[in-house]
């Protein structure tokens, strides 16, 4: 059995444990590690646009059918966000989301394998966990990985019991099962929502995230930015290298795309090679973000050319803009002000 276990090689996560009113650490156990490429991770995640959702019967009939075939009271489809986990659909349990750093799934996430913990007070990990001293008294819980787009885990379909607890290999491989069918509801989602070849958001998907970030702003009354990338000189690329390296060079900046701006920042591409960036919450000076974009591509001097881009920048105003197509057709009119002075070489040279 691929069961997720972690030593204590450094001690660098070991941590008091975090009490659930006051949020100050006072035991011992293990918070999770952070998986590999997290930005990416979250990217995929709320590209799923899942988190805070209203509960669906899609999810919902499969936790109650695990609740039901392993005989346990609590079954939970968690999906692991920057510092909660939420749960999507939930199956004897009350309370919506719980802290991270105190969650069993954000240690399934990051080992990538299924998690079986028989009796949690026999685990230094989480013998003294808030979770399992409190309630809801976790002693028994297997969670087995789900993934979306790009390959990464996002959450769990996970067990949970009271009492001690193992599961068999048939019990095993039955888990791995409905994590399965969770698996292809996201790929559902992602088929509506995701650009098939960089795997952010498409322009279906920007709607949909969009529309709640610009909810958000304008009730918090917080800034929002649109931004709209074109790049230059990007049709030699396909012409004189041929389309694999067009393709290429756009999974390349999408992919500088996500590196460079941050997590809650939301990232689409609207179409061949015009991409956009809408970012909320507190403002920040965007020469910044571009001066840090500009040298993310720079570093690629292994391609066999050179990706260079224009961009258009427009502040989001409820009073002028009435919906996230008009922010756009903004933010075109500005790049397009200045693509003529930015016709850089695509092809790099070579010998």
């Amino acid at each position: 059995m691929d069961v997720a276990r972690y030593g204590l090689a450094d001690g660098s996560f070991r941590h008091g444990h975090r009490d659930p009113t006051t949020l100050r650490w006072e035991h011992s156990m293990l918070t999770p590690p952070q998986p590999l490429d997290e930005a990416r991770r979250l990217a995929a995640l709320r590209a799923l646009d899942l988190l805070d959702s209203l509960p669906e019967e899609r999810f919902d009939r499969i936790t109650r059918l695990a609740r039901r075939l392993f005989n346990v009271p609590i079954a939970l489809v968690s999906l692991v966000d920057a510092e909660r986990q939420w749960f999507k659909s939930r199956q004897g349990l009350d309370v919506p989301q719980t802290h991270r750093d105190i969650s069993f799934c954000g240690h399934a996430v990051a080992g990538g394998a299924l998690l079986v913990v028989d009796d949690a007070l026999d685990d230094e990990r989480f013998s003294d966990n808030p979770l399992v001293v409190g309630d809801p008294s976790i002693r028994f819980y297997a969670g087995c990985p789900v993934y979306a787009g790009g390959g990464f885990a996002v959450g769990t379909l996970c067990l949970i019991d009271r009492q001690p607890h193992s599961l068999g290999a048939e019990e095993v491989a039955l888990l791995r099962d409905l994590a399965a069918m969770i698996e292809d509801e996201f790929g559902a989602l992602q088929q509506a929502t995701t650009d098939p070849l960089t795997g952010i958001a498409n322009r279906r998907g920007l709607e949909a995230l969009a529309g709640r970030s610009l909810a958000l702003s304008r009730r918090l009354g917080a800034p929002a930015t649109l931004l709209l990338f074109d790049l230059d000189g990007f049709k030699p690329i396909n012409d004189e290298l041929g389309h694999a390296a067009g393709d290429r060079a756009l999974v390349d900046f999408a992919e500088s795309l996500v590196e460079t701006f941050r997590e809650a920042d939301v990232i689409a591409r609207l179409g061949g090679d015009e991409f956009c960036v809408l970012a909320c919450g507190p403002q920040i000076e965007m020469a910044s973000p571009l001066a840090r974009l500009e040298a993310n591509l720079a570093a690629l001097s292994d391609r066999p050319y050179r990706i260079a881009f224009s961009v258009g920048a427009v502040e989001y105003d409820p009073r002028r803009h009435g919906s996230i197509a008009e922010l756009i057709a903004a933010a075109d009119q500005a790049m397009y002000e200045v693509k003529p002075s930015r016709q850089a070489p695509a092809i790099a040279a070579v010998g």
